[in-house]
């Protein structure tokens, strides 16, 4: 009786100390449409194959060795297999655990020590004795108050948000597969723009250098030529160190070493850019991987505090065995030989000085800090693709305007060259007319290499063509 109420005692403790959890409401402010554009909503998402549109052959070649050799990608995808072991692992307990167990027990002890063992022969001087046994054995923890169930359903969560993360990175790699390649073709337009200059220069130069010996140029005029001719010269090692540079990084992201990489830098120019429409923000929460992630992550917490719930209940755990025992081999598994036996058990935590209240406490904040971290990556989504869509259009005015003032600067720098070689005008203006040029070239080259940055900070902002349904769809 005092066992009974001890018991009893322990488990009105529990329930006293398992008051429901109200868990924070989740509620988002949700624009009804992006303030840097008015027809977001009526546009079109971007496909999965997003970076066809650019039309390059070459960086389909790149994007597609990525996807298939990346480290950081198998990387994400070995942790994806991990949790669906875990949640495998977590949910195992659900169904009863069958083990078996077969024994075979001899026993010899002399004549001379009184041993009256029932069954035992006499052989010789001493007494054998050999026993049989085989032993099935189930056991079952009755999961009343969900502790198990809420723990798979944590791992089944947790694998879930793997496989989010895992999509995070193929996006993450794929735009920098893309980034490094535009970069590298932005560096090659600007050597090449580099070289029109240098020869432009040098033509001068040789034209300033003819008017000498004739003495309508002085030695002067050759200097200030000859230096702008040497500072051109002088920043192509440095273009090409920095394009050299982003060739050998496409290396590491396709997962080979930079002597593997064959292809090279064309132009810029040459490629195509794919208008897409940023959709309605609502529909952002199931099109980028990292705020699936976030919200699967707070549904795992969730789980876990059902979790820590739960450990102020007893745990019941139900066990049965049956098998044969019998001394003689041939006759083991007749009628006589049969044993059965079953058990109950509960177990009940009487006092712990706390610790189950704290690690409720626990996954209550923890839930708490998952969920501010799922609020910050929604607003964090709403942002980037405000931001991408003004960087995209703000740099495609500037474009623009820099076609606009190169071939201002060209029509001036024509004309100063014209006039120079005419000797109606100084070097000094006809040099102003040139470095206004070759800034001007320098700089189209860099605002388009934005533009791409910008179109493609845009893609990776909408998700990149992923879909959360997509993924729900595949998971077993």
């Amino acid at each position: 009786m005092p066992t009974r109420r001890l018991f009893l005692f322990g488990l009105a403790t529990a329930l006293a100390g398992c008051a429901p959890v109200a868990l924070p409401d989740a509620a988002l402010e949700i624009p009804t449409a992006y303030r840097a554009t008015a027809t977001s909503a009526a546009t079109a998402w971007p496909g999965a194959d997003w970076w066809r549109g650019f039309g390059s052959a070459e960086l389909d070649e790149l994007i597609a060795a990525a996807r298939t050799a990346n480290f950081d990608l198998d990387a994400a995808m070995a942790r994806v297999r991990q949790a669906d072991a875990q949640a495998a692992i977590a949910g195992a307990p659900l169904l009863p655990s069958l083990s078996a167990q077969g024994r075979d027990s001899w026993n010899r002890a002399s004549l001379t020590r009184r041993v009256g063992t029932a069954g035992a022969q006499p052989t010789g001087n001493y007494y054998e004795t050999r026993s049989y046994n085989v032993s099935p054995t189930i056991s079952w923890e009755l999961d009343f108050w969900g502790r198990i169930r809420s723990g798979r359903d944590a791992a089944t969560a947790a694998a879930l948000a793997s496989r989010f993360d895992q999509q995070s990175v193929a996006l993450t790699v794929v735009t920098a597969v893309a980034t490094t390649w535009f970069q590298a073709l932005a560096l090659q337009d600007r050597l090449d723009v580099l070289g029109r200059n240098l020869q432009d220069a040098e033509q001068i130069l040789a034209a300033i250098q003819a008017r000498e010996t004739v003495g309508t140029a002085s030695q002067l005029d050759i200097a200030q030529q000859a230096a702008l001719v040497a500072g051109l010269r002088a920043q192509q090692p440095s273009l090409r160190n920095q394009m050299e540079q982003q060739v050998n990084g496409l290396g590491i992201l396709t997962g080979r070493p930079p002597s593997a990489i064959t292809v090279r830098p064309g132009t810029l120019t040459a490629l195509a850019l794919p208008e897409i429409g940023a959709g309605a923000p609502s529909s952002l929460l199931g099109r980028r991987p990292d705020i699936a992630s976030a919200e699967a992550q707070l549904a795992a917490q969730g789980a876990n505090i059902k979790v820590a719930r739960a450990a102020f209940f007893p745990q019941i755990t139900l066990s049965g065995s049956a098998g044969w025992q019998n001394l003689a081999l041939p006759i083991l598994f007749g009628p006589g030989s049969l044993f059965a036996s079953a058990a109950a058990s509960a177990t009940q935590t009487i006092f712990d000085n706390g610790q189950r209240q704290a690690n409720l406490d626990f996954a209550r904040a923890r839930y708490d800090e998952l969920l501010a971290d799922y609020r910050k990556s929604v607003v964090q989504g709403f942002t980037d693709v405000e931001n991408a869509i003004t960087a995209y259009r703000y740099t495609t005015e500037q474009e623009a305007l820099e076609r606009v003032a190169v071939a201002t600067a060209q029509r001036a720098a024509d004309i100063a060259r014209a006039q120079l070689l005419a000797g109606t005008v100084d070097i000094v203006t006809a040099l102003q007319a040139q470095t206004t040029l070759f800034s001007d070239l320098d700089l189209l080259a860099q605002v388009r290499l934005a533009r791409f940055q910008a179109l493609l900070s845009l893609y990776k902002a909408l998700g990149g063509g992923w879909s959360k349904s997509d993924i729900l769809q595949e998971v077993p």
